[in-house]
């Protein structure tokens, strides 16, 4: 039998009836030849268990495609999808086009984006130097402790009880420690009713977006801005409106004037560590910001990706820590204190949101990573992700210093750079005369891959610029990286 639990998706409170709902997926099938004609369909009953609803809404869902001419009932054997059908045939294993035509138009501005400034063939070996966007040292990862707790599970008894659980959004463990460590370290007040468990903060973006947008809508970000959310919000048919980032953050001024000039459903801000130029709003501008999401009843999505290490001082609070009303989505990731691999993100908002947000993530991710899910729960209740982070904390520190200081005495007269006051990266602002895909490449071929997201042509030519990681670098590494930008800078240099 065909897998109709993951080839049927049921929306509850949908305005379409849950009868409809299968019918209309079924037609889809049988049009796409994945159910082929003459196949007959499962028993109403056994429809009905897969799928987790009553019975006569299966019987519902087969009258309607009877009656539209779809299905025939044969006694004693069943629904069979009638044999004689107009453009529909059973799907070949090995089809005659051999993709030499692809029908997909290709969407040129959306590989303008994505196209990384990295070669195609990557040969990486043991004295490559990458430097990526900003991710923690992966040589410091708590493995060893995630793989203690896997052993832990994999032996307990109680495993098969954990993993039949429904994913109602995360591990309830993890919702209910995770509230707890956001309530600590950044001033929510928040329950595991208020929290969403996702496979990386881009996947709790996407949800957000998903459930806020529809075709047509306005969208406010920065410029320049996290290019995968403004590619995501493009996806959902939303135009884009950019603001200006300065040494403050978004200049909110300007955010104002434009706020005059049309309605606009929702604002995408990073004040703590404004990705990509690493910037942190000031207080100030906070402040009127806050007024204005009020004063314009914006929906806000506030990603704060790596809000837990700073460096100079306390953290300012998030946004979500004030009074908002309800309209701001908070989102951020253990991933960034972990490893690139660890892909655990979450998405805070009311009850109501995440209710939606549960159901809506179900389309992309049946469930979460159970065993992972169950790691982290552990080392938050047990204080050593809060140790791992005071360890970390220290080291990144270290790096930064050294970052700075190199980047202040090699490449000065080619190079601003602001020490930012917290985060994983440096933003490398290059003056016009240097090409900085020239760079790149010359970089690349001298064992340094320059990984972390640029901003150096189509509509961000003018920015010319790219994010440095210096977190997951140690000192050799750094000096490595450094001065193979400083050759190539002199290498290509106008």
């Amino acid at each position: 039998m065909l897998p109709y639990l993951t080839l049927i998706t049921i929306i509850p409170g949908d305005a379409t009836p849950i009868y409809l709902q299968i019918a209309d997926q079924l037609i889809a099938l049988i049009r796409q030849g994945r159910i082929t004609t003459g196949a007959f369909l499962p028993g109403t009953r056994e429809l009905a268990g897969t799928l987790q609803v009553h019975r006569n809404t299966v019987i519902k869902a087969y009258d309607e495609l009877i009656a539209q001419g779809w299905l025939q009932s044969l006694p004693r054997k069943g629904f069979q999808v009638v044999p004689e059908l107009p453009l529909t045939k059973p799907r070949s294993f090995q089809p005659k086009n051999n993709y030499a035509h692809d029908p997909l138009t290709p969407d040129t501005r959306f590989q303008e984006a994505m196209k990384t400034t990295i070669p195609t063939h990557r040969q990486y070996n043991d004295q490559s130097v990458i430097v990526n966007d900003g991710f923690p040292d992966v040589r410091m990862a708590p493995f060893s402790y995630f793989m203690k707790v896997y052993y832990k599970l994999l032996a307990d008894p109680g495993l098969n009880l954990l993993e039949q659980q429904p994913d109602l959004g995360g591990l309830e463990s993890l919702k209910h420690n995770a509230a707890q460590f956001l309530n600590q370290t950044r001033g929510l007040n928040i329950t595991a009713d208020h929290l969403l468990i996702a496979r990386g903060a881009q996947m709790a973006i996407y949800i957000a977006a998903a459930l806020l947008l529809q075709p047509g809508d306005a969208v406010i970000t920065t410029d320049p801005n996290y290019f995968m959310a403004d590619e995501m919000f493009r996806k959902r048919g939303a135009s884009i409106h950019r603001v200006p980032v300065d040494n403050n953050g978004m200049d909110v001024d300007q955010l104002e004037q434009l706020l005059t000039t049309a309605t606009f459903k929702l604002l995408y801000v990073i004040p703590h560590h404004h990705h990509p130029t690493t910037v942190t709003m000031s207080a100030a501008r906070r402040q009127k910001l806050l007024a204005l999401i009020k004063q314009y009843q914006l929906w806000v999505i506030e990603d704060d990706y790596d809000y837990d290490f700073h460096y100079q001082h306390s953290p300012i609070l998030p946004l979500a820590s004030t009074g908002h009303e309800g309209r701001i989505v908070y989102i951020g990731s253990f991933t960034k204190l972990l490893a690139p691999s660890l892909r655990i993100g979450y998405l805070v908002a009311g009850k109501e949101f995440i209710k939606q947000a549960v159901i809506y993530k179900k389309l992309v991710d049946l469930r979460g990573d159970t065993l992972m899910e169950a790691a982290l729960s552990d080392m938050i209740h047990d204080g050593e992700l809060a140790r791992h982070i005071k360890r970390t904390q220290k080291i990144y520190a270290a790096r930064l210093d050294l970052a700075i200081h190199l980047v202040q005495e090699l490449l000065s007269d080619a190079v601003s750079c602001t020490r930012p006051q917290g985060g994983m990266a440096l933003w490398l602002s290059f003056k016009k005369e240097y090409p900085l895909e020239q760079i790149f490449r010359y970089t690349a071929a001298h064992g340094v891959y320059l990984q972390g997201s640029a901003y150096h042509s189509g509509n961000n030519s003018h920015h010319n610029g790219f994010r440095f990681g210096f977190a997951s670098l140690n000192e050799q590494e750094l000096r490595k990286a450094l001065l193979t930008i400083k050759q190539a800078i002199t290498q290509y240099s106008r």
